[in-house]
C-alpha cells in the first residue's frame, strides 16, 4: 500500500471535518433542539465524530477511488 502524500491527507482531514461538522450539527440540532446547549453538543458530537471520520476517510478514498475507475472503465 502506498503512503498518503500531504496533499491526500490535508484533503482527507477537510473533507472528514466538514462533512462530519456538518453532519452532526443536523443531527444534534434534530435530537436536542435549538436550545442554549446545542453549539456545546455539537462541538462535543462533532470532535467525537471527525475521530471516526478522518481515519475512515482515510481508509476508503483508495477504495472508492478504485471503484469509480472501475466503474467508469465499463462505458469505455
Amino acid at each position: 500500500m502506498k503512503k498518503p502524500s500531504a496533499e491526500q491527507l490535508l484533503t482527507a482531514a477537510l473533507l472528514s471535518g466538514f462533512m462530519s461538522l456538518v453532519i452532526a450539527g443536523l443531527s444534534t440540532w434534530h435530537a436536542a433542539g435549538n436550545g442554549p446547549e446545542l453549539i456545546r453538543l455539537w462541538l462535543g458530537a462533532w470532535v467525537r465524530g471527525w475521530i471516526v471520520a478522518l481515519p475512515l476517510v482515510l481508509v476508503a478514498a483508495p477504495m472508492a477511488r478504485r471503484g469509480a475507475t472501475y466503474l467508469l472503465s465499463l462505458r469505455a
